[in-house]
């Protein structure tokens, strides 16, 4: 058959794999298309954005894994996942007005309410 459509001896290859990404690229394209985001979509967007995406995911899960390392658990829970958000400059930036359930707050004592560091001892004083 001539025209393309028919038996065709070659596999069909996944825009993901085409691209090395692990995200769906052709699930963004869809998306993107059905969210009229804009009349058309160009080809290059949705391999873009799967990228984007892909080195968020996987920047966030190391640093989560990380912290759950630090706290000596194997699974990563969202206290953890708010860890590495806020420890780390960037991200806390990008997820600056989000919040993560079950996440806490970062442990921190303000300073005002730290106990006040002993005088310092006067050389007469160590003699006694």
């Amino acid at each position: 058959m001539a025209g393309g459509r028919g038996k065709s001896s070659k596999k069909a290859v996944s825009r993901s794999s085409k691209a090395g990404l692990q995200f769906p690229v052709g699930r963004i394209a869809r998306y993107l298309k059905a969210g009229k985001y804009a009349t058309r979509v160009g080809s290059g967007a949705p391999v873009y954005l799967a990228a984007v995406l892909e080195y968020l995911a996987a920047e966030l899960l190391e640093l989560a894994g990380n912290a759950s390392r630090d706290n000596k658990k194997t699974r990563i829970i969202p206290r953890h996942i708010q860890l590495a958000v806020r420890n780390d400059e960037e991200l806390s930036k990008l997820l600056g007005s989000v919040t993560i359930a079950n996440g806490g707050v970062l442990p921190n004592i303000h300073s005002v309410l730290l106990p006040k560091k002993a005088a310092a001892h006067t050389p007469a004083e160590k003699s006694a």
